[in-house]
């Protein structure tokens, strides 16, 4: 017989606050992550704290941030007002507690739940804050949120402000480490919405003096803008819009009182309505939505009261009120656009005409491929019922919550055995498969028309659910799994054009990744190591002593299941697709994937040679 479990008041317990936040990370700072994702915890850490800072700012306090990232510490020092030295210790430590719910103190700030800091205190190794106010100092230093010392120092003449200092607890956040490419991002878009605010991040300064118009040059060449970037602001909202020449889908960039809303929210909805309002209106044509919004590259940030957001992590708004005594979001951005952007283009009549003909080839282009999409659509419904291209995750069947939406990935991969391999030691709940058949096609130089036609781009696109933006996109990460030989490299190459070409905001966004998987095998009777590379097999083979058996694996398919299941759980290893600023998607495209220019051969040949000794390495094995 089953024993029966009793449940007594000794069942019940009370968390104090630390207990909770390491308990349950996610519902503070979304998903862990090793910092290959820009939405991983280490980088949600950082904003936390540097969003007080930034605050800071706003208020008129402090003209200069400092961060400084060496190895795991990370240092944020600004030049504000400083903590109240009688209150550093419940900043950081007791939940609730906060200058931001003080309206007059902080009237449009990022974070008003107080609830930030003291997640970055609790989920790190070292916390330590500093404040310098009226002469005087306050430190107190934590160790995974509990206090272990703090001090107060008379007649200090150091500048007033705070500084503090944390390392991410790798009890919590397992071989972490920051990439310099998604802090720099998250760093220019402050200082983007901040215009005037400098932000020196280990020795490189950031800086903006023309806002979103900034934000979108950074993110679209010349080149490839249909008409100089529309800059519009206002008390409380800012926009900048411009049309993409060689770009299909739309990509939108929004803001709530300086957070970066990667998941939109009722701003970017209401905002997204204006637009086509505003352009039925303007030229007294009922166009399509769709056609209207083609290509859009645009920007819109506003400042909104007390903002409520969805989750903790603050990606997605969820306000329909201004506050204030301002109108309801969709008003307020309505009565700005049509105000703004229509006198726009009554005083710009060649962007006004650019505008419209970027809509009527839209509406051309739609039109011929209607009945290519609709015969698409159905091909893609049908082999979803019935062939096996796609092994889904239980998050899209609903038993799974919202939440973990975040951690959802799709393996994209070619082959039979290594599709099955990937299948069998996933995990079901939020982990995906999508099988490719052979070699994709080379989509360089081709239409929107091949996406349709091509079962395997049809198939791909209809799994993502990127039809017509990426708003709906299934799965937060894309991972490219392929052999890490010659061919798998191609269809990398393949894919990366695919994606490029059509869905570009995707590697923008950061939802495209290369997996990582090991290069050898070494082991001995009583343990096995897996190695990366060269380097790592060496070391395996130095520690492995006497001499080990070594495996060197030639494809995925050469991975057992029970092995796979190391590489695509806890310890896996992406490697983000980004893209270069100095070099436009087109110039990408054209060197890599157009016809055979002297520059490429010459980039190959002096690229092969890594392959080549690699190769010539192996046989002395």
């Amino acid at each position: 017989m089953s024993q029966k479990s009793t449940y007594t008041e000794d069942n019940i317990r009370s968390l104090d606050w630390k207990e909770h936040i390491r308990m349950r990370p996610g519902m503070y700072i979304g998903k862990l992550g090793d910092g290959s994702s820009p939405d991983d915890g280490i980088y949600i850490l950082l904003k936390e704290i540097l969003d007080n800072s930034i605050d800071e700012y706003v208020m008129g306090a402090g003209k200069t941030i400092d961060i400084s990232i060496q190895g795991n510490k990370v240092i944020v020092r600004d030049y504000g007002r400083g903590i109240p030295l009688g209150k550093v210790v419940d900043v950081v430590s007791k939940m609730n507690t906060g200058g931001k719910y003080d309206s007059k103190a902080f009237k449009k700030a990022v974070g008003l739940n107080g609830v930030g800091t003291k997640a970055v205190n609790a989920l790190s190794s070292f916390f330590r804050v500093e404040s310098t106010r009226d002469e005087k100092s306050a430190s107190a230093e934590f160790n995974q949120g509990n206090l272990i010392n703090k001090d107060l120092l008379d007649d200090t003449s150091r500048r007033k402000g705070t500084k503090v200092s944390f390392v991410p607890d790798e009890n919590i956040f397992k071989k972490y480490k920051y990439r310099s490419e998604y802090v720099s991002k998250m760093l220019k878009n402050y200082v983007y919405l901040n215009t005037g605010l400098t932000i020196i991040f280990n020795g490189e300064k950031f800086y903006s003096e023309n806002g979103l118009k900034d934000l979108l040059e950074e993110n679209i060449s010349t080149s490839d803008m249909l008409y100089p970037i529309i800059h519009l602001k206002a008390e409380d909202i800012e926009i900048a819009i411009t049309h993409s020449r060689t770009q299909y889908s739309e990509e939108y960039h929004s803001f709530v009182n300086g957070q970066h809303t990667t998941q939109g929210g009722t701003h970017q909805a209401a905002y997204r309505e204006a637009l086509v309002k505003t352009v039925r209106e303007y030229y007294g044509k009922n166009y399509e939505a769709s056609d209207i919004r083609k290509s859009i590259v645009t920007a819109i940030a506003i400042k909104v009261m007390e903002p409520i957001f969805e989750s903790q992590t603050k990606t997605k708004l969820g306000s329909t009120e201004m506050g204030g005594g301002l109108p309801t979001v969709r008003t307020f951005i309505n009565d700005f656009v049509k105000t703004q952007f229509d006198n726009y283009l009554h005083k710009n009549p060649e962007t006004a005409q650019a505008i419209q003909s970027k809509i009527l080839q839209a509406e051309r282009e739609r039109k011929e491929l209607s009945g290519i999409r609709k015969i698409a659509r159905e091909r893609a419904k049908k082999a979803n019922l019935h062939n096996k291209k796609l092994r889904d995750c239980r998050v899209h069947f609903g038993d799974l919550k919202k939440d973990r939406r975040l951690e959802t990935t799709l393996f994209i991969t070619e082959g039979d055995s290594a599709s099955g391999s990937i299948t069998k030691s996933r995990d079901v709940n939020t982990q995906a498969v999508f099988s490719l058949k052979g070699k994709p096609l080379n989509s360089y130089g081709l239409s929107k028309k091949i996406v349709y036609e091509n079962e395997e781009f049809n198939l791909l696109q209809a799994a993502l659910n990127i039809e017509e933006s990426i708003e709906g996109l299934r799965y937060n990460n894309i991972v490219i799994a392929t052999d890490a030989d010659v061919d798998g490299m191609h269809i990398r190459l393949l894919l990366i054009t695919f994606f490029l070409q059509f869905f570009p905001e995707l590697i923008k966004e950061g939802h495209l990744y290369i997996l990582q998987t090991p290069l050898f095998r070494v082991r001995n009777k009583k343990e096995t190591l897996y190695c990366y590379s060269e380097q790592e097999r060496n070391d395996a083979i130095n520690k492995l002593k006497p001499k080990p058996e070594i495996t060197r694996f030639k494809g995925l398919g050469e991975i057992s299941p029970d092995e796979f299941q190391h590489f695509i759980g806890e310890d896996i290893r992406l490697d983000p697709i980004m893209l270069d600023k100095e070099m436009s998607i087109e110039e990408l495209l054209q060197f890599y994937m157009g016809k055979n220019t002297p520059n490429r051969q010459e980039f190959i040949i002096n690229n092969l040679k890594v392959e080549l000794d690699l190769v010539e390495e192996e046989k002395h094995l």
